[in-house]
C-alpha cells in the first residue's frame, strides 16, 4: 500500500495560482516544482563555427520569445547593431509584441503568424517578402518541419543553432522522496539520468505529457502510470486530478 503525498512537477513553478493548486487543496497533498532543465546561449566559439553573417539577412525568424532573447544575446555579445530596416517574423503575436524588450517596436517591420506553422509561412510567403534572405533562430533541438516548410516555399533561408537546452544540476534533490515525477519533454528523462545514474523508480510512479515524452520513458525502461493529453485528460494537472480521484491517496497501490 503506498500513499501518494508528495508529486515532483520538472517544470518552473506557475507565478499565478494554477490548477495545482486546486490538487492541494483537494487531495491534500504536496507540490513541488523544480525544473529538469534550463536553456542557455551557446558560446561564441559555437556560433562561429556555423560561419554565419547576421547582416548579411534581411529577415529574422523567431518560433519562441526565447530565440528573441538568445539572438539579441548573441547580437550584443558580437557587438551587432541590427539595422532598423530588418524585418521580423514572429509565429505568434505574443512573440512579436516581446521584441518591445529589445527594439522600439513602432519603428520596425515587424509581422506575425497566428501560433501555426502555416500562418507563419502565409506571412512570409507573398512577393514583396520572398526577395528577402531570411536567418531563422533555432534551438539545438529544433523541430525540422519548421525550416522545411521554408525551404518548400523556396524561400532563401540560413538555419541557425543559438541556444541549447542543458540537465540542470539536480543533485541536492532527494529524487526518491517523491511519489509522483511528471515530465513534460524527452530532455527531462534524460536530466533524471544524467543526475541519478544510479535511479531505481520501484515504486515511484511517472507521468508524462506528449507522445515524445512517453516514448522517452518507455526507451528508458521506465514504468508510465500516467499519460497525457488524453480525451478526458488535455493537461497534465487534469491527468493528475483523474488519476487520483480513481486512487484516493491512502489507497493507491503500485
Amino acid at each position: 500500500m503506498k500513499k501518494v503525498k508528495r508529486i515532483l512537477i520538472s517544470q518552473p513553478e506557475p507565478t499565478e495560482k494554477s490548477p495545482y493548486d486546486e490538487l492541494i487543496e483537494k487531495y491534500d497533498i504536496e507540490i513541488v516544482f523544480k525544473p529538469f532543465i534550463h536553456v542557455e546561449s551557446i558560446s561564441l566559439q559555437d556560433f562561429r563555427k556555423q560561419r554565419i553573417e547576421i547582416l548579411s539577412h534581411t529577415a529574422i525568424v523567431f518560433t519562441a520569445r526565447t530565440a528573441v532573447d538568445h539572438f539579441f544575446h548573441i547580437c550584443d555579445s558580437l557587438r551587432i547593431t541590427v539595422p532598423e530596416s530588418m524585418k521580423y517574423f514572429c509565429m505568434s503575436e505574443a512573440i512579436a509584441f516581446y521584441l518591445q524588450k529589445y527594439i522600439v517596436y513602432r519603428k520596425r517591420k515587424i509581422f506575425f503568424g497566428n501560433g501555426s506553422l502555416a500562418s507563419l509561412i502565409a506571412t512570409v510567403n507573398v512577393p514583396k517578402h520572398r526577395v528577402d534572405k531570411f536567418f531563422m533562430v533555432l534551438a539545438d533541438s529544433f523541430k525540422p518541419e519548421v525550416p522545411r516548410a521554408f525551404e518548400r516555399a523556396k524561400l532563401k533561408i540560413t538555419k541557425g543553432v543559438l541556444y541549447r537546452t542543458v540537465a540542470s544540476d539536480l543533485t541536492e534533490l532527494d529524487i526518491k522522496s517523491y511519489d509522483v515525477i511528471a515530465f513534460f519533454s524527452p530532455a527531462e528523462i534524460k536530466s533524471l539520468q544524467n543526475n541519478f545514474p544510479d535511479f531505481e523508480q520501484d515504486e515511484t510512479l511517472m507521468a508524462t505529457f506528449g507522445p515524445a515524452t512517453a516514448k522517452a520513458v518507455k526507451a528508458a525502461k521506465y514504468r508510465l502510470d500516467i499519460e497525457a493529453p488524453k480525451p478526458d485528460t488535455p493537461s497534465m494537472s487534469k491527468a493528475l486530478d483523474v488519476f487520483l480521484a480513481a486512487n484516493p491517496p491512502q489507497e493507491i497501490t503500485v
